[in-house]
């Protein structure tokens, strides 16, 4: 297992510098900066790219705040309304991703509403190629926050428990789910979901986009692949979760991510294969309905 340590932090002056704010400003500078030369790359104007990346950072931002407090921590907002407006606070990187797709919906129907479909999607798949390097990115941060704690577990690549720090952390997120923490946790771990999404950006999701972009794909390619690879990947993973709140026994993540599982054959596929898109939203919601009782 991989030892427990703790967030890196920085003190200067009156300014505290978490390990993960570092991750997260990276991340944006990397998506920004390899965004435009992906434009480049596919002849589209970076004037326009740069402004798109602006807007989707801006709707990722409130996205990701909006999403976790509305369906993560309902309770703070009816408690006190104004935690709403304090965007730094409770974040979701789903929310985050849910939200960069608004803006860039509002983008383009609002500032540049001339802008042909064709060239929307061109935008949209050159964002989607460059993403997944950067939410590897900022999935460091997360890996070295824990701040998403799953399971107790022997899996090799947990983190361990050996230290009381561990310890204390672990234990508190299963008491605050009402969960019982096992009394000698000292040759366990827990599972790390923010170091094993890194594991599956950076191993798997980034090295086959490389191998893809050796030749030319369709105009939007990349968007279906990054849903098809990433939403099952992220589902299974939030299964491990031990205090996110559960909606008949989905985390608000799961049910985005079933839905959009749902909708993506009917936008891939033509009319005339539509007929295996039915058949599959129907095992889906099968298997679903058949996972659910089963627990």
């Amino acid at each position: 297992m991989l030892p427990y340590i703790e967030q890196p932090v920085w003190h200067l002056g009156p300014l505290t510098i978490h390990a993960f704010g570092v991750a997260v400003a990276a991340a944006f500078w990397f998506g920004l900066t390899f965004g435009q030369r992906r434009f480049q790359q596919a002849a589209l104007d970076p004037l326009l790219g740069q402004q798109l990346g602006w807007w989707m950072i801006a709707g990722g931002i409130l996205g990701a705040h909006l999403f976790s407090v509305l369906l993560y921590f309902p309770d703070k907002w009816r408690a006190d309304p104004w935690h709403l407006l304090r965007v730094w606070e409770d974040i979701s990187s789903f929310g985050g991703v849910l939200g960069g797709i608004l803006g860039a919906l509002f983008f383009f129907s609002f500032r540049r509403p001339e802008t042909p479909w064709p060239t929307k999607l061109a935008f949209l798949d050159a964002v989607a190629f460059v993403f997944p390097a950067s939410l590897a990115i900022g999935r460091i941060g997360c890996a070295l926050a824990h701040d998403h704690p799953g399971d107790v577990t022997s899996f090799p690549l947990a983190i361990s428990l050996e230290t009381q720090a561990a310890q204390a952390y672990v234990r508190d997120v299963y008491e605050t789910a009402g969960r019982v923490f096992p009394a000698d946790p000292s040759r366990l771990g827990f599972h790390d979901l923010g170091w094993y999404e890194l594991l599956i950006l950076a191993l798997l999701i980034v090295p086959l986009f490389a191998y893809w972009n050796r030749r030319q794909r369709p105009t939007g390619f990349y968007l279906v692949a990054f849903a098809a690879l990433y939403l099952p990947l992220r589902f299974g993973l939030d299964m491990l979760r031990v205090a996110d709140v559960r909606y008949l026994g989905l985390t608000p993540a799961q049910w985005a991510a079933a839905l959009i599982l749902t909708l993506l054959p009917f936008a891939v596929m033509g009319r005339r294969k539509q007929g295996y898109a039915i058949a599959g939203v129907v095992i889906l919601c099968t298997a679903l309905s058949c996972w659910s009782g089963s627990h």
